[in-house]
């Protein structure tokens, strides 16, 4: 796909200019969300949003139906991704934003994210079942209820779903105080890319790179240093995890390093009646800052 082609993707998206809020950061069926891409978008138009993301975890096989239904109901649809990677004994996710969602490179690199994702959850069904837990990975793809795609993968909400399911935690929430958060007794940590790389992936994809909520690390010494080594091009100041005084932070460092400031609601949908991480447009930033990450892309 050539950049001529992209640009006239956005500008179909975006029509003559940018006005409203955008809620840059949502997942879907296509990773571990709740509801098709589409779905995501008729949500986001519903709440009066002018822009949704489309992030989804290691994959962006949602966006192309989500850039169809943005046109159908006319509403900017920004195709992106995050990406898992490991820095300081941390999980650290680095969101990408207007890459070329079809460039062959990046899609391998993808994939071989991916390969990784299902490793670890090999490896956390197999921490599962030695706590005494009778749980399979049939059991967590069965309560996907369909097939998964190629370029679509499990990710720990699953899990918890299905230990739920078995009676093996009370809810979402407990399943990952239990089992699945770091330091939990099933906690799984692979062998990762660093957020560098991820930074360099999705540059070379033509993408803008950000640091995805700073605030859950727990470690802004962490997040400061990564800063410091990437080419991040924006930090996630504003999330439905993070306080005040963490968008204080965070709006102050992003000024120290020159960073644009994005937020996202981290909409995953609800399962067994929790919303995880906040609902589509409860946390938003104005959609002029897509003008400026569009600047610091060369996809678009």
């Amino acid at each position: 796909m050539g950049q001529e082609h992209r640009n006239n993707q956005l500008k179909e998206q975006t029509g003559s200019g940018f006005s409203g809020r955008a809620d840059l950061h949502t997942h879907t069926l296509s990773s571990d969300g709740m509801q098709p891409p589409a779905e995501n978008v008729r949500l986001a138009y519903e709440k009066g949003l002018a822009a949704v993301a489309i992030t989804d975890h290691d994959t962006v096989a949602g966006v192309a139906e989500a850039l169809e239904a943005g046109r159908k109901c006319g509403i900017t649809v920004v195709p992106g991704v995050e990406i898992s990677t490991r820095a300081g004994g941390k999980e650290i996710h680095v969101l990408g934003y207007f890459m070329d969602t079809e460039q062959e490179l990046f899609l391998s690199r993808l994939a071989e994210q991916r390969d990784t994702r299902a490793q670890r959850n090999e490896a956390i069904i197999a921490k599962l079942q030695g706590l005494g837990i009778d749980i399979t990975l049939d059991q967590v793809t069965a309560g996907i209820g369909r097939e998964l795609k190629p370029d679509e993968s499990v990710g720990r909400p699953h899990i918890a779903d299905a230990l739920v399911r078995l009676g093996a935690a009370s809810d979402m929430r407990d399943a990952f105080d239990k089992y699945l958060a770091e330091g939990a007794a099933a906690y799984v940590s692979p062998p990762r890319i660093t957020p560098e790389l991820a930074c360099d992936w999705i540059a070379e994809a033509g993408g803008a790179a950000v640091l995805a909520h700073p605030g859950i690390y727990g470690d802004d010494e962490l997040v400061r240093g990564i800063i410091e080594r990437s080419a991040l091009r924006g930090i996630e100041v504003y999330h439905s995890d993070h306080g005040p005084a963490d968008e204080e932070r965070y709006l102050a460092l992003a000024e120290e390093y020159g960073l644009l400031v994005t937020g996202g609601s981290d909409f995953h949908g609800a399962r067994q009646g929790v919303v995880f991480h906040g609902e589509i447009g409860s946390v938003s930033v104005p959609v002029a800052v897509l003008e400026r990450l569009k600047g610091e892309s060369s996809g678009f």
